[in-house]
């Protein structure tokens, strides 16, 4: 009788390249369950939050690349993606080795499809596994994770999503987790416009807008954005914030690309995005995602 082989340690270095708000809080959380980390960010001062919290700073993509094991995104767009994987000192310019990029960025379904198969041409895994729960949940590894790619493939970056993430749903191949996200996006897009909305005429019809939350739990008006949204809406309370109103107005137009390219119209998801578009416009494309509700006041008393 031989002995068993022994049991290869899952790979514990992990590269985060991308620490705005939420790659922070992700690097971080990862940080605090014992994995070492590896980390890169164009604007350097993001970098101060990870070397306190014990990890390694990279000069560039590449070197995380040549010093981790799985390579983790959370930058803005496709844009971004392709620059920080193919872009000089790119990813992609460091041996592949068959190492997994998983990608937690909010990309549309098409380009994550084609920028994957051209890392999977230079010896790269794609996984894309975009997220909903925003920097709050990701600090405590309560996060939404919406996960494209082939099964061997997350099975190698499952202990990391799990690390993360309170629920984690492979949705088939690359692209399908985006696709989930452009719904995700709908969602939450138009029910912040909604809640806007609904505080506005609560306001006006003279309503203790602070007891609207928990007169309304556990009815088919509740919601997580009621409980959630609508206090900070109420209190103005928007800094720092979790999100910005761009990053929602691009989503958006994530949504209304994948619309039209399906043959729908959905004017109520357009309508949202045209607020968020006067919202941004005005100047508050930095702002809260919730100050959206902005637009709409306080008008009363009057």
């Amino acid at each position: 009788m031989t002995d068993a082989p022994p049991l290869t340690p899952r790979p514990r270095v992990i590269g985060f390249v991308g620490l705005g708000l939420l790659g922070l809080a992700l690097a971080l959380r990862l940080r605090a369950k014992g994995f070492e980390l590896v980390g890169w960010n164009r604007e350097p001062h993001r970098l101060d939050a990870l070397a306190h919290a014990g990890g390694s700073i990279a000069a560039t993509p590449r070197e995380v690349a040549e010093r981790a094991d799985i390579l983790c995104l959370c930058v803005l767009d496709g844009n971004a993606v392709r620059d920080v994987v193919f872009g000089p000192d790119g990813l992609s310019a460091a041996p592949a080795n068959g190492k997994p990029i998983l990608d937690f960025s909010t990309v549309d379904p098409e380009e994550t499809v084609a920028i994957a198969r051209r890392a999977a041409a230079l010896g790269f895994t794609w996984i894309d596994a975009p997220v909903s729960g925003g920097p709050a949940a990701a600090a405590v590894g309560g996060l939404t994770v919406m996960v494209g790619g082939e099964d061997a493939a997350i099975d190698r970056v499952q202990h990391v999503l799990d690390a993360v993430a309170s629920r984690v749903t492979r949705l088939g191949p690359v692209g399908t987790g985006q696709a989930m996200k452009v719904v995700n996006q709908a969602l939450v897009g138009g029910t912040f416009v909604l809640v806007a909305e609904a505080l506005a005429l609560a306001r006006e019809l003279g309503l203790p807008v602070e007891a609207v939350p928990g007169c309304l739990a556990g009815g088919m008006a509740d919601s997580a954005a009621l409980q959630r949204a609508w206090p900070r809406m109420v209190a103005e309370e928007f800094d720092p914030p979790t999100g910005r109103a761009a990053q929602m107005l691009k989503d958006l137009d994530a949504v209304d690309r994948a619309s039209c390219a399906a043959g729908l119209a959905l004017p109520m998801l357009a309508l949202a995005r045209e607020r968020y578009r006067q919202y941004v416009d005005g100047g508050a494309g930095e702002q809260e995602t919730v100050s959206i509700a902005r637009l709409y006041g306080p008008r009363r008393p009057g």
